[in-house]
């Protein structure tokens, strides 16, 4: 049996991504694909027997690297608004460059309410405990207001996911193109971390 090689995975999924930042899940071919990455249909299909499987895999490694990132930022040593900055900061500037992410979790959630726990088997997956009780902590010692640790985690990630699950309706509503939305959604890493902070902080 001939051996999958790593370097022309590598490429396919490199290959894969790229396509479909432009062009999404539905817009891909495997044949664009293909072609991106410099080899024929047959060998695409040889490591990949659909888009569906090679979409997977592209989450798969996208996500492998979100996650690490996200994890150190909720467990270091540096305090709440420190940590809705950095969040705000690292998950808008990832998603900004795989800006599919988010669809495709909610497309497979939707699909199969199982494949969060084959996102949990990432060891790097984000762990709340410590932030949880960060928040307890800093509730007691009166620096923010009286708030739950989960509600004040799905606020922050609520307002870093949406617009780019619903990206086409914002840039319609607000009246923008695609590079005036990027400039809305970095300026969004500070604009999401203020509007939080000051809704939470005693002072």
């Amino acid at each position: 049996m001939k051996l999958k090689d790593t370097n022309t995975e590598s490429s396919i999924l490199d290959a894969a991504e790229s396509i479909f930042q432009r062009k999404g899940m539905d817009g891909a071919r495997m044949q664009e694909i293909a072609d991106e990455a410099g080899i024929n249909k047959a060998m695409l299909h040889y490591y990949y027997k659909s888009k569906q499987l090679l979409f997977g895999a592209v989450f798969k490694k996208a996500f492998g690297l979100l996650a690490p990132q996200l994890n150190a930022v909720l467990n270091d040593d540096s305090s709440i608004e420190i940590k809705i900055r950095n969040f705000a900061n690292s998950y808008i500037s990832f998603i900004s460059k795989h800006p599919y992410l988010p669809s495709f979790i909610i497309m497979e959630l939707n699909k199969n309410p199982d494949f969060i726990l084959k996102l949990k088997e990432n060891s790097s997956f984000p762990n709340l405990v410590k932030f949880k009780n960060q928040v307890k902590k800093e509730v007691a010692n009166g620096i923010l207001k009286p708030i739950n640790g989960e509600q004040l985690f799905i606020n922050i990630i609520s307002l870093c996911i949406f617009p780019f699950v619903a990206t086409p309706l914002l840039k319609a509503f607000v009246d923008i193109n695609d590079s005036e939305f990027k400039v809305l959604m970095n300026a969004r890493k500070t604009e999401i971390a203020d509007f939080i902070i000051d809704a939470i902080k005693t002072s």
